[in-house]
């Protein structure tokens, strides 16, 4: 990719430079879960709204909590608001969120639980997600780029087959052996809907794709293979092919030895590096790759504040200075976060020399 290819959105979005091959300092910054519960008024926002899906699925209130970090930060990249249970939810699976406790689905276990899925009627809910696009797009300054997303197969997988979140993601693992031809069946109805719903997220005005991987550290190196690089390369490739100026972000969330690997065998652009990613591995990985690295404060840092916050984003920046880099968080910033913690932070990475 180039900043011939990307054109005109790179000039006018600095987000997008480093992806054109061009090292941006200070670099450009986001968070993760930067539209959130820290945010008083992300919290009237969703009062109105009355759940959490509700809000995904209201594309007007939607857009609302998408903006108002931009409107507190400034951040370089927004990026869309809704959750990466949408793509089950939409494919029939029954998801609901419990307060405090987090989501709830009716557990696929076995190849019957298939067949409640269905891929030609997500187009409903998807259309939902993408007038929030549009809107965002309309409403956004005109140099912040848009960031869509989706879960990637594995880690939305984990969630279908557990039916809830875990600690290990045994339920998924468990069947992934015991029934493999079930999994990859479940693998590839995700693979092929997550294309077509980034794909319509592009076609509504979206600059950039991440795709979540949170549970990739939890597989063994075979099965990483199997379940997180090889539906990702497809996915990829098929995004590309349609796309070739879109670029995409991974984030094999706690396989850092495997980063690298990641990044060679699926085709995305930057890869994006958790907190127990050392500097020297992202030093190493910007190295190996070429491509854009993002990461990896503790966001439990972000909430202390103080003088580690400073001295740790001061590391973080000393060692990727006149790199392909991109300021985030090591995972989505927490919602007892201070937002005066967040406006130093900003400060600190703007005022980078």
């Amino acid at each position: 990719m180039t900043l011939e290819t990307l054109g005109k959105r790179a000039e006018r979005r600095r987000f997008l430079r480093p992806f054109a091959g061009e090292p941006v300092w200070p670099p450009p910054m986001w968070l993760m879960r930067q539209a959130g519960r820290y945010l008083p008024e992300y919290r009237e926002t969703r009062g109105k709204a009355g759940s959490f899906l509700n809000l995904c699925y209201s594309p007007e209130l939607a857009a609302e909590v998408t903006l108002q970090p931009i409107r507190r930060y400034q951040f370089d990249a927004s990026i869309l608001f809704s959750d990466i249970l949408v793509v089950p939810d939409a494919l029939g699976q029954e998801v609901r969120f419990v307060e405090g406790e987090g989501p709830r689905l009716d557990p696929i276990e076995d190849a019957a639980g298939l067949r409640r899925l269905d891929l030609a009627q997500t187009a409903e809910k998807y259309s939902i997600v993408c007038e929030t696009v549009s809107i965002l797009r309309r409403d956004l300054p005109d140099e912040t780029a848009l960031i869509g997303f989706c879960g990637a197969p594995w880690t939305v997988a984990t969630y279908m087959v557990g039916g809830r979140g875990s600690p290990d993601q045994a339920a998924a693992r468990l069947l992934a052996y015991k029934d493999p031809e079930t999994f990859q069946r479940l693998i590839d109805i995700l693979v092929e809907s997550s294309v077509d719903y980034l794909s319509r997220q592009i076609e509504a005005g979206v600059d950039c794709l991440q795709i979540f991987d949170s549970w990739a550290g939890s597989l063994a190196d075979n099965q990483f293979e199997r379940w997180v690089v090889a539906p990702t390369r497809v996915m990829v490739a098929r995004l590309k092919e349609k796309y070739p100026d879109v670029p995409i972000l991974g984030f094999p969330r706690g396989a850092d030895q495997l980063s690298a690997r990641f990044a060679a065998e699926t085709g995305v652009d930057a890869v994006s590096c958790n907190t127990a990613m050392p500097l020297s591995g992202m030093v190493e990985l910007s190295e190996r790759t070429g491509g854009v690295v993002q990461g990896n404060l503790d966001p439990l840092l972000l909430v202390a504040g103080g003088e580690q916050l400073d001295e740790r984003v001061g590391a973080i920046l000393a060692a990727m200075k006149g790199r392909k880099f991109v300021f985030n968080l090591g995972h989505g910033i927490l919602q007892y976060t201070p937002p005066e913690n967040v406006a130093r932070l900003v400060e600190l990475v703007r005022a980078a020399a």
